[in-house]
């Protein structure tokens, strides 16, 4: 028996298209602009093309592939950020989406955005404040917690975001590149994190250029390339044929 049927799935894409319509700037076209200008200048991108498959719990899976080969509009899908233009997406529970973009409230301080952040993430203000030490330890901002998130570093703001989102064990996580940016030490402590998630019972997907973390943190990897899957499988399989494709011929 194969190891996946003893194992609950927890999402599954079914042929899963994404299109929409861009300016030859390459902004996005909203339904009333195109109305109102015509067609003219005006190409639709297909930016995902049949994409299909199922994770399970207790997967950490990689999402590999050069700029513009559809990852993050993939996960984008997976959260219902964006709408497919054909095929589904189903899951077990709604994902969350951990992003480097991720908004916060620039004029609160670190510790007002742990408490909000708590709260978006479900959690009551006893649990939030029985967390705050963590959540302000693992991020490392202990001299800083006070001071308003504008005058944060993006590494300072996507450390505290991962805190706070990793302080909470969730059944899906999607996290886009929050890995790219701290040191080596913190890039090690995330890592560990999110094997603890999968671990118990929850699914990871990272999305990431870096194949050191991707490596070290994923079972299991999907190579994207122009809305194409070009592959799913073991993750050192997967990133060794991403890296010998891109080498120069």
């Amino acid at each position: 028996m194969d190891a996946t049927e003893t194992r609950r799935p927890v999402v599954m894409v079914d042929e899963l298209h994404v299109e929409y319509k861009v300016y030859a700037s390459g902004k996005a076209v909203s339904p009333s602009a195109k109305a109102l200008r015509g067609p003219r200048g005006i190409r639709t991108v297909h930016a995902l093309k049949g994409i299909s498959f199922t994770a399970y719990e207790n997967e950490s899976i990689g999402v590999i592939g050069s700029n513009g080969s559809g990852k993050s509009t993939l996960m984008r899908a997976m959260v219902g950020l964006t709408p497919p233009s054909q095929g589904a997406v189903y899951a077990t529970s709604r994902p969350n989406m951990l992003g480097v973009g991720a908004a916060l409230l620039p004029d609160l301080s670190g510790d007002r955005n742990i408490v909000l952040g708590g709260l978006a993430l479900g959690f009551k203000r006893s649990e939030i404040a029985s967390l705050r030490d963590e959540i302000i330890e693992f991020s490392e901002l202990q001299d800083f917690i006070d001071l308003p998130m504008r005058t944060y570093s993006s590494g300072m703001q996507a450390r505290l975001k991962f805190a706070i989102a990793a302080s909470k064990q969730h059944e899906i996580l999607i996290i886009d590149e929050a890995l790219s940016v701290g040191d080596k030490r913190f890039r090690e402590r995330s890592e560990a994190r999110i094997r603890e998630i999968r671990d118990a019972a929850g699914t990871i997907f990272l999305v990431s250029h870096s194949m050191t973390s991707i490596r070290s943190t994923c079972n299991r990897t999907i190579w994207l390339d122009k809305g194409v899957l070009v592959m799913d499988g073991e993750t050192e399989e997967v990133v060794t044929a991403y890296e010998e494709s891109r080498i120069p011929r």
